[in-house]
């Protein structure tokens, strides 16, 4: 079941909210570095993860599924929110070259079909980076933050999920190493020590971030091997000098009974 996108809104404006997106931010941005040119899209609630792409990038989307609810993004710009579908996107085929899937992929309910939408707007080779919690992580225990809903995922469980979606995982990585505490104190106190928990625990961070490459398998002429190994149906012709089946062999052996003379022998 998806999340409001009041709940995903109001998170991102506590203390504990604010420093979880900084930390995806730089994640994402680490990732894709230079977005010039590119078309940019985040399905969800994937601000925090587009935020560094305004400007730069030749056009940006935040699509939000119409059961979990839109609201409009960035404040200061022009609106780019849309409301979508589960699996049915205001895009046209091979849109996008990037996409960004924040709070989308962990609460989806048909996920398959949401993996292939995902596939049908990526132009070939583009990029996908899935964001979901960790299931050896702090974050997915906590019920009260987003991270703490719908199902999480090791790292091997969701590169096969990918792959089955003709997605190929490219790099595999974990963030949000801080403990998921809500004192503005120890915010401040664990926030600098995130790098370090990221080298001493390297596994038990809150979220998983995976990149995929978009493949697209090589095409099969079918219909050409069809017309080349197989005749034309209709009435063929008699085959000459062929050896007869058994039955008719036999039969011609005997000769046609209607030529043998009255006497009933040749």
């Amino acid at each position: 079941m998806r999340t409001d996108v009041r709940h995903l809104r109001d998170f991102y404006a506590t203390p504990l909210g604010q420093a979880a997106g900084r930390r995806l931010e730089a994640r994402v941005r680490a990732r894709w570095p230079d977005v010039r040119g590119l078309r940019v899209a985040g399905v969800g609630y994937a601000v925090p993860a587009l935020t560094p792409f305004l400007g730069e990038a030749e056009r940006v989307a935040a699509l939000m599924p119409a059961t979990q609810g839109v609201v409009p993004w960035p404040r200061q710009l022009a609106n780019v929110a849309v409301q979508a579908e589960e699996v049915d996107w205001p895009l046209p085929d091979a849109m996008l070259d990037r996409l960004v899937l924040l709070h989308a992929l962990e609460t989806s309910e048909q996920l398959r079909l949401f993996l292939r939408e995902c596939w049908r707007v990526l132009a070939p080779g583009g990029r996908l980076l899935a964001i979901v919690p960790n299931r050896s992580g702090l974050w997915a225990l906590q019920d009260g933050i987003p991270f703490g809903q719908g199902r999480p995922y090791t790292g091997r469980q969701l590169r096969r999920l990918l792959r089955e979606q003709m997605f190929e995982p490219l790099a595999t990585e974990r963030a949000l190493h801080l403990p998921p505490v809500t004192n503005r104190t120890l915010l401040r106190v664990s926030a600098p020590l995130e790098p370090l928990g990221a080298w001493l625990m390297p596994r038990f961070g809150g979220v998983l971030l995976v990149e995929a490459e978009k493949t697209v398998a090589g095409a099969v002429p079918v219909r050409a091997r069809v017309r080349r190994y197989l005749p034309e149906l209709g009435v063929l012709p008699k085959p000459e000098g062929l050896p007869l089946p058994g039955a008719a062999r036999r039969e011609a052996a005997a000769g046609d009974p209607a030529d043998l003379p009255s006497g009933g022998r040749a």
